[in-house]
């Protein structure tokens, strides 16, 4: 499967008093990167509530490489690993443009559910024809 990027530049609210970016950040630049892969795919989150689905982090695991800093511009990655008829597990990476170094890099499982009771549901077909072109 192909790798899907998006760049994004580290700005104050983004760091700690160091100006180092706070590790929790790294998650939510993952999340516009996975977000923005579906927007690729024609995958808009409202329709996806529409039709009664929505995606919520099942788990995560990162592992924290060199820190980024205020100013930096980050690639984030997002690839899918595998998909089932209920999950999508992501491979991501947050590589610092300016040094080219890998600051950190993720695996995310993400699972579609249904918004009314918050439990586990089918990823449309549509979408899993999407995503599996990628």
């Amino acid at each position: 499967m192909n790798n899907f990027a998006i760049h994004c530049r580290v700005y104050y609210e983004d760091t700690d008093a160091g100006g180092i970016v706070y590790y929790v950040n790294y998650l939510k630049f993952m999340e516009r990167a996975r977000t923005d892969l579906l927007r690729s795919l024609d995958i808009e989150q409202h329709s996806l509530l529409e039709q009664n689905v929505m995606f919520v982090v099942h788990s995560s695991s990162i592992n924290y490489r060199s820190p980024a800093r205020l100013d930096d511009e980050l690639k984030v990655t997002a690839v899918v690993k595998k998909m089932t008829k209920v999950a999508i597990i992501f491979i991501q990476q947050v590589v610092n443009c300016r040094t080219n170094t890998l600051c950190c890099e993720a695996e995310v499982k993400v699972a579609c559910v249904s918004p009314i009771n918050m439990r586990p549901t089918m990823i449309p077909t549509s979408l899993q024809q999407k995503i599996q072109l990628l």
